[in-house]
């Protein structure tokens, strides 16, 4: 493997072709899954920025066709992502229409976000709009999950991961930070996690 495992597909971006994922990071979700058990059948699932959809399509695999999974982007699912049980709106999700959209779907078992910025190279102007994605993220969680829900959030490593992660605390009855072995090994993202909404 070169240095840069950017310059040429890993492990986990060959995997995920050969299992019909969309992209790597559906191994972040299966890690988060297994250690926290995310998702359950007949659960109502949100996954906010969801496109190209490697996690729309996990969380439908699980699910097995039981319960109700809403996905959200501005860009469009790959013609791949489909399935009974899927709601999916093209759109900002800070919109006003687009949250009446998504709240009408629930309350939920679970929300998800593998959003990213588009990145400039530049971490400090790249770390600020991630926490924008995170913040919007908690607020979707604390308005429409249910009591008890669960909640994951990939954020840009940065000063702001511990104010963060004191918000959620008053959200959820347990929140931590948590890094799949799937990021790569110069990245510095990780995430959020939140159990047990209050």
């Amino acid at each position: 493997m070169s240095q840069n495992s950017y310059e040429k597909p890993d492990y986990w971006s060959k995997k995920a072709f050969s299992e019909g994922y969309p992209a790597r990071s559906v191994y972040k979700l299966e890690e988060i899954d297994q250690k926290f058990s995310f998702i359950k059948k007949n659960s109502t699932v949100l996954d906010l920025g969801s496109a190209p959809g490697s996690w729309t399509t996990y969380l439908l695999r699980k699910m097995e066709g039981s319960g109700k999974v809403v996905s959200c982007d501005l860009n469009p699912l790959s013609n791949t992502v489909h399935g009974d049980n899927l709601v999916f709106f093209q759109g900002d999700l800070n919109a006003k229409e687009i949250r009446e959209k998504i709240k009408a779907q629930g309350p939920y078992d679970l929300v998800v976000c593998d959003a990213a910025p588009l990145t400039t190279g530049n971490r400090m102007v790249d770390t600020a709009r991630s926490e924008g994605l995170v913040e919007m993220a908690i607020w979707y969680a604390q308005n429409m999950l249910k009591t008890g829900g669960k909640f994951a959030v990939k954020i840009f490593q940065s000063g702001a991961q511990g104010e963060l992660l004191k918000k959620m605390r008053e959200i959820f009855g347990s929140a931590k930070g948590f890094k799949p072995e799937a990021c790569r090994k110069e990245s510095f993202e990780t995430y959020l996690i939140g159990l047990d909404k209050k």
